[in-house]
């Protein structure tokens, strides 16, 4: 699983400009920074390497379909 980095400190900082109480603040921060850690987020690299994982297993199916409708054409070539 990839992690997605959130700077919990510029965010409490730009909620306390906003004019949040630091302690509000900090467990604004904190709530925020808990849901990301347990969000399933996919990132660029994680669809990367499952389109080449499809691309691959793709490949392998096309060529056993291949391979048996040659199979298929040569024995019906040989009964006629």
């Amino acid at each position: 699983m990839t992690t997605i980095t959130f700077d919990t400190l510029k965010f409490a900082q730009t909620l306390r400009e906003a004019g949040v109480n630091d302690k509000q603040a900090e467990a604004i921060a904190g709530a925020v920074r808990d849901a990301h850690v347990s969000t399933d987020a996919a990132t660029k690299q994680d669809l990367r390497e499952l389109e080449l994982r499809l691309k691959h297993d793709l490949t392998l199916r096309l060529g056993g379909m291949l391979a048996a409708a040659v199979a298929i054409v040569a024995a019906l070539v040989k009964l006629l």
